[in-house]
């Protein structure tokens, strides 16, 4: 106490005679804080299914394997169009052409790769949001030509929209949260001090969908295909002041 005392005379000398110690020059107190994470999380169908499809050629010039993809690929976009998909859902994904081998044996017993032609690829990707026909469309697909289905995957043309849905939730759960603890206290909650979204070391808000990795065989019947729904989820850590 005693201590506390000459601090304070040796300051007031300091600032010499007639200086004035205002109450806002005095260190302000600590404001109490109550910190807390809110989570939400939320499953909403899918509006559109995605599916690559291509085709491998053969052929002993490059050129004649890449124009067998590249027929095999035409008929899978007029096959799109037939299924009333629009340009912006259609994309080339990948094209590829490299030489091909083949292991042939040797008269001593070994194997070497000999060359053996070119093999050539085109895959395109297509977005259907007639889910209901992704099946048909991958199934009349081979029958046009199409020897590859590469995956499947399921999604949401607005993601955004399903996020900033999510993270109110979440701030939601927080501002619940902070009230309850408030409550507990037997303190009342006030402003908000800070919001971080998502919450310090959580991941950002994500939309899960499980894609489907599938090699298609040739068939009469529509490829069965399950949607499921898209898992959305956020963190949101947010401080709220204690009111006076």
């Amino acid at each position: 106490m005693r201590r506390s005392r000459t601090a304070l005379l040796l300051a007031l000398a300091l600032l010499g005679p007639g200086t004035e110690v205002r109450a806002e020059d005095r260190p302000a107190a600590t404001e109490g804080q109550i910190s807390v994470v809110g989570r939400a999380r939320s499953e909403v169908a899918p509006d559109f299914a995605s599916v690559e499809i291509g085709v491998e050629s053969r052929g002993a010039t490059p050129a004649a394997a890449l124009d067998g993809a590249s027929t095999a690929a035409r008929a899978i976009l007029a096959l799109a169009a037939e299924f009333k998909v629009a340009e912006a859902d259609l994309g080339t994904s990948a094209v590829t052409l490299q030489p091909a081998t083949r292991s042939m044996r040797q008269p001593d017993g070994s194997f070497a790769e000999k060359p053996d032609g070119y093999r050539a690829s085109n895959t395109v990707r297509v977005r259907l949001a007639d889910m209901g026909r992704l099946g048909d469309l991958m199934r009349r697909a081979l029958d046009g030509g199409a020897n590859r289905i590469d995956s499947v995957g399921f999604g949401l043309r607005d993601p955004d929209a399903a996020e900033s849905a999510v993270r109110s939730a979440a701030m939601k759960d927080a501002r619940l949260q902070a009230e309850r603890l408030a409550e507990a206290a037997g303190v009342t909650l006030g402003r908000v001090v800070s919001i971080q979204s998502p919450a310090t070391g959580a991941p950002p808000p994500m939309a899960f969908a499980a894609p489907a990795p599938m090699r298609a065989k040739r068939g009469g019947a529509p490829v069965p295909l399950v949607a499921g729904t898209i898992e959305t989820a956020a963190d949101v850590s947010a401080t709220f002041a204690i009111a006076r």
